[in-house]
Parts: C-alpha cells; sequence; structure tokens
C-alpha cells in the first residue's frame, strides 16, 4: 500500500473511492466505530492504477465485482482521525455495481478484522455525515470532467 508516516507523524495515503449512484442514492460505507460515512474504496498498492485499486478494494471488502469508470475528483484531503494527522491524495470514479448490489439497500462487508456497513443513502440527508465535506454537495451533480479540490478539515497555522 502506498501509505506510510512522516518523522513529523503525519500520515500519508494514497487512495481511490467509489462513487455509485442508484435512483438519486449513493453507495457509502463505515465502520461503525465511526460517526461518518464514506465512499467505499481503499488504498493503491504500488503498481497498480487507481482503476485497479477500486476495483480490487471492491472485491476484497465486498465480494461484488465492479467496473470502476471515468474520474471525477482529484483530492488533496487534509484531515484528523482519531488524533492523528492526515495527508491523502484520493481519487473518485465513478463506480459501476453488480445487479446483486443494487438490489440491498443495505449490506455488509469486511475490511480485515472490521465488519463494515454499507448502504444507498440520499448524500444531502441530515441523518448520515458524509465525509469528506465536498461531497453532499458535489454528489447530486457529478462533474462532466475532473476536478481537482484542497479539502482542509484541520486548521492551518497563520
Amino acid at each position: 500500500m502506498l501509505s506510510f508516516e512522516t518523522p513529523s507523524g503525519l500520515r500519508f495515503n494514497y487512495r481511490v473511492g467509489g462513487i455509485a449512484v442508484q435512483d438519486g442514492r449513493v453507495l457509502i460505507h463505515r465502520d461503525p466505530a465511526d460517526d461518518y460515512w464514506t465512499p467505499p474504496g481503499g488504498r493503491v498498492e504500488a503498481g497498480e492504477t487507481a482503476a485497479e485499486a477500486l476495483v480490487r478494494e471492491m472485491r476484497e471488502e465486498t465480494g461484488f465485482a465492479v467496473t470502476a469508470r471515468r474520474l471525477l475528483w482529484v483530492v488533496e484531503n487534509f484531515f484528523v482521525w482519531r488524533g492523528k494527522p492526515f495527508h491523502e491524495v484520493l481519487l473518485y470514479h465513478l463506480m459501476e455495481m453488480p445487479p446483486a448490489a443494487l438490489a440491498q439497500p443495505t449490506f455488509r462487508g469486511r475490511e480485515g478484522a472490521i465488519d463494515l456497513e454499507f448502504a444507498w443513502a440520499d448524500p444531502k440527508a441530515a441523518d448520515r455525515r458524509i465525509l469528506p465535506g465536498f461531497l453532499a454537495e458535489a454528489l447530486p451533480r457529478l462533474p462532466d470532467a475532473p476536478v481537482h479540490l484542497t479539502v482542509r478539515d484541520i486548521p492551518q497555522p497563520g
């Protein structure tokens, strides 16, 4: 995995995320220990493309064979998770899910020892916080061409 910790303690990740849309709802997932949801995906391994990583991660976590489509967003994402600062480069691709996944409003998955919850949800619904925060506004109107964004969920000095 393309992930490492810097001498200052900041964790860097190269990640991919999948955006699947069905009838105005998007596929999101979470670790039940977290109070927020994210589009599914994971870290890219050395030697694989972001699209290949998305297909692999979805197969590993859900057992579903997905198709990675066009690139939507390139996100430089700065945040703190469980007290640790992170810097991620995150590539979101439009993702096509198989019919078996589309037929289930919720389903379970697994990442290592963690049971994951997956759900089809309205991205603007107040009952689920979706991160990174730009997604609540961006998901209902997917871009026609890739968009680069910088997201900072941590205060910057000065």
